[in-house]
C-alpha cells in the first residue's frame, strides 16, 4: 500500500470529514430556524406599529417570503452536505480525496446569506 492510500485510511481524515459534515448540519438548522423567525418577524413589526388615523398596518411585507426561502435554503443545505459528505467518504476511500470536494457551495451559500441580509436590512430601514 503506498503512502497516499495510507494517509487516505488515516482515522482522522474521516473524523475531519464527520465534523465537516456536522457542521453542515448546523448550518442547516440554523438557517431553518432564522428562516422562521424571519417569517415571524413581520407578524411582530405589524403587532408593535402604533395604528395611525385609523388605517390598519400593513402586511407582513418581505418578511413571509425571506424566511420561507430561508427555511428552503437549510433544507437544502441539509440534503446537499449529506450528499457531499457521502461522496468525499467516497472518494476517501478510492484515494482521491482532494478531487471531489471544493468551496463552491460554500460560496453559494454565503452569496445567498449576504443578500438575504441586505434585503431584510433594506426592509427594516423603511420602518
Amino acid at each position: 500500500m503506498s503512502d497516499a492510500a495510507d494517509a487516505a485510511r488515516d482515522p482522522r481524515v474521516y473524523m475531519a470529514a464527520e465534523r465537516t459534515f456536522l457542521a453542515w448540519i448546523r448550518t442547516g438548522l440554523a438557517l431553518t430556524g432564522f428562516g422562521f423567525v424571519v417569517a415571524r418577524f413581520g407578524l411582530f413589526l405589524q403587532a408593535t406599529q402604533p395604528a395611525l388615523d385609523g388605517a390598519s398596518a400593513h402586511g407582513t411585507g418581505l418578511s413571509l417570503p425571506l424566511g420561507i426561502g430561508l427555511i428552503a435554503l437549510g433544507t437544502i443545505v441539509t440534503i446537499v452536505s449529506a450528499v457531499r459528505h457521502r461522496r468525499y467518504v467516497r472518494a476517501i476511500d478510492a484515494g482521491d480525496f482532494r478531487v471531489a470536494y471544493g468551496s463552491g457551495f460554500a460560496v453559494a451559500v454565503a452569496v445567498v446569506l449576504t443578500l438575504v441580509g441586505a434585503v431584510m436590512v433594506v426592509h427594516l430601514a423603511r420602518f
